[in-house]
């Protein structure tokens, strides 16, 4: 199996567990009694956890390696879907989505960081990534896709006397994950690069390849811009996922209905968003650059985010129809931006910082998530979900001016190493 079939897998896998709990997740925590606000903190916590640890963690793969820590983080993801299943109340959930996190931070840059180091040493440095990230990206959205309809359909399908119906999901999820487990230690062999000899040898080179990954980042205008966007990106996402599957199950009447529309709603948007990733990079193509694609993408994506706003007027099968024709839209110019963005991020970066820049993508992602939480509920409460919707649809469209005139480095001065350079330093 070549790097690319061994990172798609790996990316399907990774993504199979969080699709198949997207569209039971809230509607399973308020059947268990936790109200709108309580479920707001349980999704900080996660975004918490995962903002606290995404340095550390990247910088612990770029030390040990992406393996161990892939593993770890599949291991953790079955304790906390697990978890889930059994909660009955807002402490055992607040756990499991700190488990979540952990999880998510341990997962966030290694299996890409696998992926580049392993083409680099067989290719060399100058090798197109674009192709296989975006098959990556691609797998990962069909997970998503495939994950989601598979949770929502799941609680019809399962007798009350066997299990709680939204309860199912996360144990399959945990199923999933054990897979994962298994196909990293089984597949997944070590790209070259660096690796600790001893525990003390960890401790002290995670801060200093922590703090390397973050100088890049400050010292770069490219990246800088990348991970604002994230950010904006994040509180687009968030504020999603957090008000879509209540607004639906409103429309549905019940909250397994709800949860089963709320899937087949969100699989069209991640199959949009696998064909945004998937023609990224022939997009980028035809405008002449991944500044233009971007910008494209990005605009995109803010005009689906104020038709879901509208769509709000609309009830029944009209509703279900309109959100599901705008996350269709969003998710696709969205995706398209993210599999550009991470291209770009890749070359601006070696071996020895790769997942610690890319854990400070997943770090500003988490960020926005943060700051959407904390806004998103009291402004849907106060106003509807049109409100917010609205607003994080306007920071979408601003952000597009981040990728107009976008900085590249020359390529005399790109960062990047011979696969010699990369085993010695």
């Amino acid at each position: 199996m070549n790097p690319r079939a061994r990172y798609s897998l790996v990316s399907f896998l990774t993504w199979l567990p969080a699709g198949l709990t997207t569209a039971p997740m809230v509607l399973l925590m308020a059947e268990r009694g936790l109200s709108v606000a309580e479920i707001g903190v349980v999704w900080t916590v996660y975004s918490v956890v995962t903002i606290a640890l995404e340095l550390p963690t990247g910088g612990l793969s770029d030390v040990v390696g992406r393996r161990r820590v892939l593993a770890a983080s599949a291991a953790v993801t079955v304790v906390a879907m697990v978890l889930v299943a059994l909660s009955t109340s807002m402490w055992m959930f607040v756990l499991a989505s700190a488990l979540k996190g952990v999880a998510r931070a341990l997962s966030s840059g290694p299996a890409q960081a696998w992926y580049v180091d392993t083409v680099h040493a067989l290719d060399g440095p100058d090798a197109d990534l674009r192709p296989g990230l975006a098959a990556g990206g691609a797998m990962g959205s069909v997970a998503l896709c495939v994950g989601v309809l598979a949770g929502g359909v799941l609680p019809l399908a399962v007798p009350e006397s066997l299990i709680e119906p939204l309860a199912a999901p996360p144990l399959l999820a945990a199923l999933a994950a054990a897979v994962l487990l298994g196909v990293v230690l089984a597949a997944l062999p070590e790209p070259p690069h660096v690796v600790a000899r001893s525990f003390g040898e960890v401790l002290r080179e995670v801060p200093r390849t922590v703090r390397s990954g973050v100088r890049l980042v400050a010292a770069s205008l490219l990246l800088r811009r990348i991970m604002l966007y994230t950010v904006v990106f994040g509180m687009a996402l968030t504020t999603i996922e957090l008000l879509t599957p209540l607004r639906l199950a409103d429309l549905a009447g019940t909250a397994e209905l709800g949860a089963t529309a709320y899937a087949l709603v969100a699989a069209l948007g991640f199959a949009g968003s696998a064909a945004g990733s998937a023609l990224a990079p022939a997009l980028a193509r035809l405008l002449r650059g991944n500044a233009g694609a971007m910008v494209t993408g990005v605009v995109a994506g803010a005009l689906s985010l104020y038709a879901l706003a509208a769509t709000t007027g609309l009830d029944g099968p009209a509703g279900l129809a309109a959100a599901a024709a705008a996350y269709v839209l969003m998710f696709a110019g969205l995706g398209a931006v993210d599999l550009l963005g991470q291209a770009l991020t890749h070359g601006e970066v070696t071996a020895q910082e790769r997942a610690t820049v890319t854990s400070v993508t997943s770090l500003s992602l988490q960020g926005g998530g943060v700051l959407a939480n904390m806004a998103a509920g009291a402004l849907a409460t106060a106003y509807g979900v049109a409100v917010p919707w609205t607003v994080v649809a306007g920071l979408t469209l601003l952000s597009a001016l981040l990728f107009v005139r976008l900085p590249v480095r020359r390529p005399e001065t790109r960062p990047h190493g011979t696969l010699a350079q990369n085993k010695v330093l």
